[in-house]
């Protein structure tokens, strides 16, 4: 059960999950849209691509769990479920839902992502990777970086970002000094 959660998330986070913020378009269309709910998308949803876009994300689950059928088909099926449940459970923060305090401790020992937190990555998606475990959050980041940095267009507008970074914050300390000096 637990290697399909962990090995799952992690299958999904950077096989799937990851590749589609870089390059794709399904899922940002799909998951991250501000004007359409994301209860809707997520559990209610008829529309193809929303359907295409929760399978797709679904596959690496799948795939672990027919990898462990032949070590355990009861984990192998609870860790389907508990995955499905936990989908439905990330995103009814548009329900109203509010974690308990205690729940949310313990989901945080355990660093299991709570509604609130993918309510965050639907506000803004380049936040809170990991569907299930918060631990997929940092290294997936980096990854989104490092693959966006590989496409030339996407690197030369972050060096261009950088430099007028360098020349706003010489420009300021330039400012800092002057004023330092008249009141000195």
């Amino acid at each position: 059960m637990l290697v399909v959660l962990i090995a799952g998330d992690f299958a999904s986070t950077f096989f799937y999950h990851v590749p589609q913020h870089v390059w794709g378009k399904l899922h940002l269309r799909t998951h991250h849209d501000r004007r359409r709910s994301y209860w809707d998308h997520a559990v209610l949803s008829r529309d193809p691509g929303v359907l295409l876009d929760g399978f797709l994300g679904a596959v690496p689950y799948m795939i672990i769990a027919l990898a462990c059928f032949r070590l355990s088909v009861y984990g192998a099926l609870a860790g389907l479920v508990l995955g499905q449940l936990h989908v439905w459970w990330r995103h009814t923060t548009e329900l109203g839902w509010r974690t308990p305090r205690w729940a949310a401790r313990v989901a945080r020992a355990l660093q299991i992502v709570l509604p609130e937190d993918h309510d965050g990555h639907h506000r803004n998606p380049e936040i809170e990777f990991g569907d299930i475990f918060r631990f997929y959050d940092a290294p997936a980041r980096a990854t989104i970086a490092f693959c966006r940095n590989l496409d030339p267009k996407r690197r030369a507008a972050a060096l261009r970002r950088a430099a007028i970074a360098r020349r706003r914050e010489t420009a300021a300390a330039l400012k800092r000094r002057k004023m330092v000096k008249q009141t000195g």
